[in-house]
């Protein structure tokens, strides 16, 4: 009897690049690669419009996302350019910490890059964030 099939790594980006040109879901979140001339399919460029009812409403939030060669075995790296005060991202230097969001903690193979960025989207609104003080808007990371 055969097992389930495992889509190589390189096929689930090449998805995953072709649904992002397209462009997804309402326009909230974005994503799409940072270099059109990486045949690694490693770094992305994340874009997430800031949800209403939260501090980072209506702000056009920069993301660089990382998918590492075990991809979409474990989940992709995540930091912000954007500077945002979320408590599951480090003030220092934007990374998200990967246990804060539940998306990413609880990775498995059949999510994807606009999953994680919806998910990111729904924690800015979520109790532990809404009230949370922004910095100004287009200030970032350095």
């Amino acid at each position: 009897m055969a097992g389930p099939v495992i889509v190589p790594r390189n096929f689930v980006l090449l998805d995953e690049l072709e649904k992002g040109e397209k462009g997804i879901g309402d326009g909230s979140v974005s994503y799409g690669l940072a270099d059109g001339t990486d045949m690694t399919l490693t770094n992305w460029n994340g874009m997430i419009v800031g949800p209403g009812g939260c501090g980072l409403e209506g702000r056009i939030i920069s993301l660089v996302i990382s998918c590492g060669q075990e991809y979409p075995d474990k989940p992709p790296s995540v930091r912000f350019v954007s500077r945002v005060n979320l408590n599951f991202v480090d003030q220092r230097t934007g990374q998200v910490d990967n246990r804060g969001v539940a998306v990413i903690a609880q990775w498995n193979r059949s999510y994807n890059l606009e999953q994680l960025l919806q998910a990111l989207r729904r924690e800015m609104c979520s109790s532990a964030n809404r009230r949370q003080p922004q910095p100004p808007d287009g200030s970032t990371f350095s």
